[in-house]
């Protein structure tokens, strides 16, 4: 249908796929940006985009969203060579865990043979494939992150309307979503805790 341009009918079964089934592919995240835009609604065009960019971070991205929010200095957006490491091993934490459990088996099998095994030291290797296993299974998961979505959007210090005033945005910053409470989601801003009401915006 999008090939067709047949737009309207490919952005209905587009946004089925993702809002029901929760299922999408990069390439579906910009067609329904592309089509979103060619609708004027650059709020929809930049949320696709920046769920796009979860998967594909590059400056063309960010650059993009910029335009269609018409704010140059957007927050939330950085490639840095740390940042597609912790990427790269997130992406593949299922695979990377198993391999460590495979190797801990292997391990523990190779101990239990040899006639070795009262010694302590060769427990070690054992003992840090477990610790790898571990922080792999733990910490190796992807924040959730959002991005703010209404205008203006004002940022608290605090979980309550009589808290302390951070900062007014726009729409277009991403954010880091720690926890929900109540109506409110504590998100990390600017290297601190703050706080924004969950309506203003849209998990990514």
């Amino acid at each position: 249908m999008f090939n067709a341009k047949s737009y309207q009918e490919a952005y209905s079964h587009y946004t089925d796929l993702l809002q029901n089934e929760e299922a999408y592919s990069p390439a579906m995240l910009l067609k329904m940006a592309y089509i979103t835009e060619g609708m004027g609604n650059y709020e929809d065009a930049s949320l696709y985009l920046s769920k796009y960019y979860d998967h594909n971070p590059s400056q063309k991205v960010i650059s993009k969203i910029k335009s269609l929010t018409d704010q140059p200095d957007l927050k939330g957006y950085t490639i840095s060579d740390r940042a597609q490491f912790f990427k790269f091993l997130t992406d593949y934490q299922q695979p990377i865990t198993g391999t460590f459990a495979l190797l801990l088996v292997i391990s523990l099998i190779l101990v239990f043979v040899k006639h070795k095994t009262r010694q302590p030291k060769y427990m070690i290797p054992s003992a840090i494939i477990i610790i790898l296993a571990f922080l792999s299974n733990n910490l190796l998961i992807a924040p959730q992150s959002g991005i703010i979505k209404e205008s203006p959007t004002i940022i608290m210090g605090q979980p309550t309307a009589a808290g302390k005033f951070i900062d007014k945005v726009n729409p277009g910053h991403r954010v880091i979503i720690k926890s929900s409470e109540d109506m409110w989601y504590r998100i990390e801003w600017e290297g601190q805790d703050a706080y924004v009401k969950k309506n203003a915006v849209s998990k990514l």
